[in-house]
């Protein structure tokens, strides 16, 4: 019987933080979602607005025998900008800043030792200001946000050519 873990990742618009992980070994589910803020049950509009303190995410369910949580915020890096607090390419605001929200100590240290070998690696000439964060409450986006990529190809990809594919290649598919 397979193990069950969450890892919640914020980088920007959600629609374009599942597809990275969608289908890797040992992902069970990626849910768009809330969290962070300050009311329960919040709602797309409501976030959108700056209205609840919430942020964009996903939650991320895996199989720490197949898929490591060290691996996942390696991948995480890899989807966004880390130098950037107050959103990611296009997507402006407290909503859609970077955060890794740990769910206790063992993947604080995780997060915080690759925070600090990415802040060491010279890759960036600022400093990393993703902040690694306590979980909070994770409220799941209404259906129609649930898988976009794959439902709303067409607008997905407009969304994508915002500036996060670009920087990806530049800062992070020079590694590979």
């Amino acid at each position: 019987m397979s193990r069950e873990e969450t890892a919640i990742f914020a980088g920007g618009c959600f629609w374009c933080m599942v597809q990275p992980f969608d289908s890797l070994p040992g992902i069970k589910q990626v849910i768009s979602g809330y969290t962070g803020g300050h009311t329960v049950n919040p709602t797309y509009d409501e976030v959108k607005a700056h209205k609840t303190g919430h942020t964009e995410a996903v939650k991320i369910t895996f199989d720490p025998d197949v898929m490591s949580y060290e691996k996942l915020v390696e991948i995480y890096w890899h989807q966004t900008d880390p130098t950037d607090a107050m959103g990611q390419f296009q997507d402006r605001g407290d909503n859609y800043r970077p955060v890794i929200f740990v769910n206790g100590a063992q993947q604080r240290q995780i997060a915080e030792k690759s925070r600090a070998k990415l802040a060491a690696s010279g890759e960036f000439d600022q400093p990393i200001v993703t902040k690694i964060e306590d979980v909070a409450p994770f409220y799941p986006a209404e259906k129609e946000h649930q898988d976009f990529y794959r439902k709303n190809p067409e607008k997905y990809k407009l969304q994508e050519a915002g500036g996060r594919e670009n920087f990806i290649q530049s800062h992070w598919e020079k590694e590979n």
